[in-house]
């Protein structure tokens, strides 16, 4: 039996992804799931890059503003509404496409990952919120040497997760992947690094200049927490140091350029172990992924 046919677009930060998401599905009758583990959450809009109801052009998204940020959003989570999402969207012969820059959450999709259950602990992580990357990856690796070894040691929200679940379970099961569910056309956009620095230096000035901080401040204004606000990261992080005075805002502009660029290696880093992401050049973009998305519809599952 035939497996339904997925698109899922990948790559870094401001690279242009949804853009071109929202092109393909108007080209072949699609709906856009977003795979981004901010933008999942109520308010979390202009520093999270949230496609606005413009951008879209009218294309169905899924997966924006599930949850309001004071709630704890897991991967589990992710897994559940994204498959159930498909399967809604192939029920009405549309075409599904996935877009984002969390690859965790694309890879359980594309691996069917299984994860281990454990319930968030509120007070657990409200305790370690306050702790430095280093000073939980110390905590982790006392009680995972394993799991330890292997997480992004600069993820707060990922290594404050993996001592939940050790709490829980003494250590972070392997993950298990089996056969995937679906038949994925994966497609990176490839762009040089000085042409990314660029794009995301100029991204940030716009963003700044279109309320950033006032977004960040009506949330901590609203009730959500400095130490929750620095758990989302990246723009997050850096605009409530300022808000608190830790930093002016030119160091805190200069700090999170530097850390946007650090963080879009790092997902470079992650998508390249995925050797079936056919990586395709910004130049001729559209036209190529176009020319890809058709010879994959015409095909049939194995």
């Amino acid at each position: 039996m035939s497996k339904p046919q997925i698109i899922v677009i990948v790559g870094p930060t401001a690279s242009g992804k949804s853009a071109l998401a929202v092109a393909i599905a108007k080209k072949f009758n699609g709906e856009i799931i977003s795979a981004d583990s901010r933008q999942v959450y109520k308010g979390l809009d202009i520093g999270s890059g949230k496609i606005t109801t413009t951008e879209m052009e009218g294309v169905s998204h899924h997966l924006l503003d599930v949850t309001n940020p004071e709630d704890i959003f897991t991967v589990v989570d992710f897994k559940t509404l994204a498959t159930t999402a498909i399967n809604d969207i192939i029920s009405r012969d549309h075409l599904p496409i996935i877009v984002g820059g969390t690859g965790f959450y694309i890879d359980t999709i594309l691996n069917n990952t299984t994860l281990p259950q454990v319930a968030p602990n509120p007070d657990l992580r409200q305790k370690l919120a306050n702790k430095t990357t280093p000073e939980l990856g110390e905590i982790l690796k006392r009680l995972d040497p394993d799991r330890w070894s292997q997480i992004d040691q600069k993820n707060k929200p990922r290594l404050i997760r993996a001592i939940e679940i050790a709490e829980v379970l003494t250590n972070v099961p392997k993950v298990i992947t089996s056969e995937s569910l679906f038949n994925p056309l994966t497609i990176g956009i490839s762009i040089p690094q000085e042409d990314l620095d660029q794009k995301i230096k100029l991204r940030l000035t716009d963003r700044l200049k279109s309320g950033m901080i006032d977004e960040v401040k009506h949330l901590q204004e609203a009730g959500l927490s400095y130490s929750r606000l620095e758990s989302f990261g990246l723009e997050y992080k850096y605009i409530a140091y300022f808000l608190q005075n830790k930093i002016h805002i030119e160091e805190m502009t200069n700090k999170l350029y530097t850390a946007i660029r650090q963080y879009s290696k790092r997902q470079m880093t992650w998508w390249k172990r995925n050797k079936n992401i056919i990586w395709v050049e910004r130049k001729n973009l559209l036209e190529d992924v176009t020319l890809l998305v058709d010879n994959f519809l015409k095909t049939k599952s194995n």
